[in-house]
């Protein structure tokens, strides 16, 4: 047997070998994406909280009991959708934040960025 023959044996067994690790991550290189730190301010506020935050929203939409609130600068998008729960006032339980082209932001720089846009622009 020629002695390169063995080549795809021994990366095969390297793959499986019991006890192989993958590559260490570090921690800041790891994305949540659906954390609410920074959003506290946010996260639960009704309509007339978040314009207080954010000043009167560009976009109002309603679909049901749900209702979605926009609320655009030249940074960033943000987009506070609010449910009502147990017969209350609907309040903010998510938050999707982009910037104007599209591009994915994280949504507490968004919502910092909008409340520093002078009570709506």
């Amino acid at each position: 047997m020629k002695p390169y023959s063995l080549l795809p044996l021994l990366l095969l067994a390297a793959c499986a070998a019991p006890g192989a690790r993958g590559p260490a991550v570090s921690a800041g290189s790891v994305s949540v994406p659906y954390a609410s730190t920074g959003l506290e301010a946010v996260i639960g506020q009704d309509a007339a909280g978040l314009t207080r935050l954010f000043g009167q929203p560009d976009a109002d939409v309603r679909e049901g009991q749900a209702r979605k609130l926009q609320f655009a600068s030249a940074i960033c998008v943000l987009d506070a959708y609010l449910y009502p729960k147990n017969n209350a006032a609907p309040r903010v339980t998510y938050l999707d934040a982009r910037q104007p082209d599209g591009t994915p932001i994280d949504r507490a720089s968004c919502a910092a960025a909008l409340t520093r846009r002078g009570g709506g622009r």
